[in-house]
């Protein structure tokens, strides 16, 4: 008996799935467990799993095709079988309805040829190029088709053609959507404000030689794996910053769990570094680093960019020196890590050039006061400045 496969829902804000390919194709084998396609949800871009047998009889979504979850993917069951019956009901009477009216439309549409534009695919091809509108242009050709001379033709009597603004539209992509929703509502929603502060970082660039030195090239530890552990050694030290919002309530995390701000195609996607503060730098930074590899390859599973209760965003290896983020909610705060810089500095009394770097904090002030901001800022510039006592 066919049975109808839906959009599942693959991480908890999802609402729509798109598409990226299909594994297998009307009239194949599937067994239970195939990849049946890879599907990109408004986090990450995931292999869908099957828990049926039988033939692929209809496939609901094409290629880059979006649909809601719930609604029909595909249906899968014995080769030869009656499916209508299904596809009508997967529809449901609105759409049914709505595929009417689009038909009915067409039918007028189609009597009413004299309304319509025709134009050729090359002369198509070439407005598009330049931006022309095909309203604007008279056809030439049989039954006033507009044809490659009447493009041509047409730059020729209106030079302003060539220098017409072009506006290239993209459609927004799912997780662009989301982002925008998500931080949409921590902006205006949380009350953000902000504390900065410069870092001598002389020790923690030797540190970091001196570590890397002992280690094998795939093993090399990076500034913001550094940072990432004296995050957590600093919210160890100050748990009254390791803390959510809600209406009812304020969480008091018992975990430490910090989020790691990437950068991919379509946006942002913040993987999450469990247990932090019990990791040692090394497992830190392998663990970064298969992140941000999945991360940017759409292969990082939706459990591992939920739950962060601290995150850090490093635009330093950009060259920006300081900057400002959004608190990815249901955090309570973000670090924002700038870039390595040589300034003049003031030591013993003195005037040298040494290494500095500037951070900025950005605190949920409806649960963070500037007294407890501040202390964390303090113990982990502590931290920073004589990085081998965050080993401790």
């Amino acid at each position: 008996m066919a049975e109808i496969i839906s959009m599942p829902q693959l991480s908890d804000t999802m609402e729509e799935g798109t598409v990226i390919k299909w594994n297998k194709k009307i009239g194949d084998q599937v067994s239970e467990g195939d990849i049946l396609a890879e599907i990109e949800t408004d986090k990450a871009t995931q292999d869908f799993e099957i828990d049926v047998s039988g033939v692929l009889l209809f496939i609901g979504v094409k290629e880059g095709g979006t649909t809601r979850v719930n609604d029909i993917l595909a249906i899968i069951g014995e080769k030869g079988e009656d499916i209508s019956h299904l596809i009508s009901k997967s529809k449901g009477e609105e759409q049914e309805k709505k595929e009417i009216k689009e038909e009915k439309k067409d039918k007028v549409y189609k009597k009413n040829k004299k309304d319509r534009i025709f134009i050729s695919p090359l002369a198509k091809k070439m407005a598009q190029k330049i931006g022309l509108s095909i309203n604007d242009i008279k056809g030439s050709g049989e039954y006033g088709r507009i044809i490659k001379r009447d493009i041509e033709s047409y730059e020729k009597t209106n030079e302003k053609t060539s220098y017409k603004e072009v506006n290239k539209k993209i459609t927004h992509s799912s997780m662009r959507i989301k982002i925008a929703k998500h931080l949409t509502y921590s902006k205006f929603s949380a009350p953000h404000y902000y504390l900065f502060s410069e870092i001598n970082v002389d020790k923690l660039m030797k540190f970091r030689k001196d570590l890397n030195d002992k280690l094998s090239l795939e093993e090399k530890i990076s500034f913001n794996d550094i940072i990432i552990k004296a995050v957590a050694q600093s919210l160890k030290r100050h748990p009254d910053m390791n803390v959510s919002w809600n209406e009812e309530e304020i969480l008091l995390h018992s975990h430490i769990h910090i989020g790691v701000a990437v950068a991919v195609k379509d946006g942002l996607i913040v993987p999450v570094i469990k247990n932090a503060d019990q990791k040692s730098l090394l497992q830190i930074s392998k663990e970064i680093k298969d992140k941000v590899l999945r991360s940017k390859s759409k292969k990082i599973q939706p459990e591992e960019i939920e739950n962060s209760t601290f995150t850090v965003s490093n635009l330093g290896m950009y060259g920006i020196e300081f900057f400002t983020s959004i608190i990815n909610i249901p955090n309570s705060s973000i670090l924002s890590v700038g870039s390595i810089m040589k300034r003049p500095i003031v030591k013993d009394s003195k005037i040298e050039i040494g290494n500095v770097m500037k951070i900025t904090l950005s605190c949920d002030h409806r649960i963070i006061d500037g007294a407890i901001g501040s202390s964390y800022i303090h113990s982990l510039k502590n931290f920073l400045e004589d990085p081998i006592t965050i080993l401790f």
